[in-house]
C-alpha cells in the first residue's frame, strides 16, 4: 500500500516527469529518483541497501535466501516511496546475480505478482554498454577502458575518444571471486588473471586511462584520499597514476578480515570483500599498463537514463547544462552568457577549456545571493568546491571555488583556500582572483541586473583598465564601483580610469 503522503506537490508540471531507476545487483539495490530525465538530471533520492542476493550463487546457483528476505522487504518499501513521491517512470534493471542464478526468473516473477515490478534483467554485454554510457555521459570524450565492478561480474568496455568499443562481461565481482578461490587472496590472483586473458582486446588499449566504476572501487579510493589527506572529498574524477593506483590496490588486497572494520569510509558489510575487488583493481590496472586510474560516479543508472535521450541532448556539455539549471532556478535575474562576453577582453587568448570553465563561473556568480552576507564567501567557496556536478576535473572544482571565493569578497590569501592551493597553478589561481573580481565588479555595478552590461564595456588595455560608461547610467558608478575597479586594476597590474559615453547625467 502507497504511503500516505500528501501528493498536491506532485501535481504541478514541473514534476510530472520524475524517473526513478531501481538497481538490483549482487550485492547492493538501489533506488534513484530524479527530477526529470534531462542531460544533467538531479537525484532528489538516493538510498542503497547491501543485501547479498549474490552471496552462494557461484557455488549454489541460488539466490541468497536472506538476501532474498531483505530485498523483498527493501523493494517494498522502495516501491511505496517511488509512488508517494509521484514518480511517472520507475526502471527495474538486475544484473549478474538475477540472470545468473537458477531462481532468477522466479524472483522476476515474484516482483511482478506481489509489487507489480516490471524486472528488465540485462546481459553481461548490456550492462558494460549502459556503464559506459554513464561514463560517457559525465566524461563525454573518455579515452580507455571502462570497468564497472558488482558484486557478481566485472564489465568492461573500450572508448575511442568518446566512442563506444567492444565489450566483455567477466565472472569477477568480489561475492563470486570469494567462492570462486576459496576465499584465498593467492588464488583469487591467478584467476583474475586467466579471465582478464579472456578479453584479448584488452591489448589494444594498453597505456591510456582505465575508468572505474562500482561501490567497492569507490570505498578504495576514498582510503586513498584519507591516506593521502587529498583536500577535495569528491569521488567522481578522482585520478590518480596507474602506478600509484596499482601500488595502493596491492596493499588493500593484502589485507585480512576485519581489516575496515573501524574505518568510517568503509561499510561493515563491504569491508570482507573490499580486498578482492583491491585484487581485480591491481590485476586489471597491469594488464593494462594503465597511466591513469579515474574514479567516476556515473555507471549504470546514468548511462539507463542517458541512453533514453534523443540524440542532440546527448550531445549537450553536462557541466554548462548543470549549472545552466542551477542559474535558472536559483539565481535571480542574471545571464551567465553576458557576463562571458563582458569578461571577455580580459582572458584574450584563452583556449577553449578555459573559455568553458569562465562560462560555468559565469553561471554560477549569482548562486549565493541569498545566503548570510557575512558568510557567502565561505559558503560560495565550499558549495562550489562540492556541487554534485559532472562533466569537471577537481583542478577546475578548486578553480570555480576560489573564483566563488573572490566574487563574494573573498580574498586570494583566505585560509579557507590553502587546502585547495596544491590543486592549482600559479596561473590558474591568478586568472580565479581576476574572474572573480571582474565578476564582484558586475554585480555590484548592475545590482545583478547583467542585462546592463551590454550597454557597459570594459576594455583592457597596455596600460590601463577602462570603464566605459553611457551618459544614462552614469549613475550607476559609485564609491562601492570605484573601489571594485580598483580592486580588479591591481590584480591586473593597471592603472584604472572610468569614461562616459556622452556626458554624465546626475553625477
Amino acid at each position: 500500500m502507497p504511503l500516505p503522503f500528501a501528493r498536491d506537490w506532485t501535481d504541478s508540471p514541473r514534476h510530472t516527469a520524475r524517473i526513478g531507476v531501481l538497481d538490483i545487483g549482487s550485492n547492493s539495490i538501489r533506488l534513484v529518483v530524479y527530477d526529470r530525465n534531462c542531460r544533467a538530471p538531479v537525484p532528489i533520492y538516493n538510498e542503497k541497501v547491501l543485501c547479498g542476493l549474490g552471496r552462494g550463487v557461484e557455488r549454489a546457483g541460488q539466490l541468497n535466501a536472506e538476501g532474498l528476505a531483505q530485498a523483498l522487504g527493501n523493494l517494498s518499501r522502495f516501491k511505496a516511496l517511488a509512488d508517494a513521491m509521484g514518480v511517472a517512470r520507475l526502471d527495474v534493471l538486475a544484473t549478474a546475480a538475477v540472470r545468473d542464478a537458477q531462481d532468477g526468473q522466479d524472483f522476476v516473477t515474484t516482483l511482478r505478482d506481489r509489487l507489480g515490478l516490471e524486472v528488465q534483467v540485462i546481459s553481461g554485454e548490456e550492462e558494460a554498454r549502459l556503464s559506459a554510457l554513464g561514463v560517457l555521459s559525465a566524461i563525454p570524450e573518455a579515452d580507455g577502458v571502462v570497468a564497472d565492478l558488482g558484486g557478481g561480474s566485472l564489465e568492461l568496455a573500450g572508448l575511442e575518444r568518446g566512442a563506444l568499443g567492444p565489450r566483455i562481461t567477466l565472472p569477477l565481482g568480489p561475492l563470486r571471486l570469494i567462492e570462486a578461490c576459496g576465499d584465498r587472496p593467492a588464488v583469487a590472483t591467478r584467476v583474475i588473471e586467466q579471465h582478464l586473458e579472456k578479453a584479448g582486446w584488452l591489448k589494444g588499449f594498453r597505456r591510456r586511462q582505465l575508468y572505474v566504476v562500482g561501490g567497492s572501487w569507490r570505498s578504495i579510493a576514498k582510503l586513498h584520499m584519507s591516506q593521502n589527506n587529498y583536500p577535495l572529498k569528491v569521488i567522481h574524477h578522482y585520478a590518480i597514476s596507474g602506478t600509484q593506483a596499482a601500488d595502493f590496490a596491492n596493499q588493500v588486497g593484502r589485507q585480512g578480515k576485519g581489516a575496515f572494520e573501524k574505518m568510517p569510509m568503509v561499510s561493515r558489510r563491504r569491508g570482507d570483500t573490499l580486498p578482492y575487488a583491491a585484487l581485480v583493481l591491481e590485476g586489471l590496472i597491469r594488464t593494462l599498463e594503465a597511466q591513469t586510474v579515474t574514479f567516476s560516479s556515473y555507471g549504470l543508472r546514468e548511462g539507463h537514463l542517458y541512453d533514453l535521450l534523443p540524440s542532440d541532448e546527448q550531445r549537450l556539455d553536462p557541466l554548462v547544462s548543470a549549472c545552466a539549471d542551477l542559474a535558472t532556478h536559483q539565481g535571480r535575474f542574471g545571464s551567465g552568457e553576458i557576463l562571458t562576453a563582458w569578461t571577455d577582453g580580459l582572458f584574450a587568448g584563452e583556449d577553449l577549456p578555459a573559455l568553458r570553465l569562465r562560462r560555468v563561473a559565469c553561471l554560477l556568480s549569482d548562486l549565493c545571493w541569498a545566503e548570510h552576507p557575512d558568510y557567502r564567501a565561505e559558503h560560495a567557496f565550499e558549495r562550489v568546491s562540492r556541487l554534485p556536478v559532472v562533466g569537471i576535473e577537481h583542478h577546475e572544482r578548486a578553480q570555480l571555488a576560489v573564483t566563488s571565493l573572490i566574487r563574494y569578497g573573498g580574498r586570494i590569501d583566505d585560509p579557507l583556500l590553502r587546502p585547495l592551493r596544491p590543486l592549482l597553478s600559479d596561473g590558474q589561481l591568478i586568472r580565479a582572483e581576476v574572474l572573480g573580481l571582474a565578476l564582484r565588479l558586475a554585480h555590484s555595478l548592475t545590482g545583478g541586473l547583467t542585462g546592463l552590461l551590454n550597454r557597459i564595456v570594459l576594455r583592457l588595455a597596455a596600460d590601463r583598465l577602462e570603464l566605459l560608461l553611457p551618459a544614462d547610467l552614469a549613475a550607476l558608478r559609485g564609491d562601492v564601483v570605484d573601489r571594485r575597479i580598483e580592486a580588479l586594476a591591481r590584480a591586473l597590474n593597471r592603472e584604472w580610469r572610468v569614461s562616459y559615453v556622452g556626458e554624465p547625467k546626475g553625477y
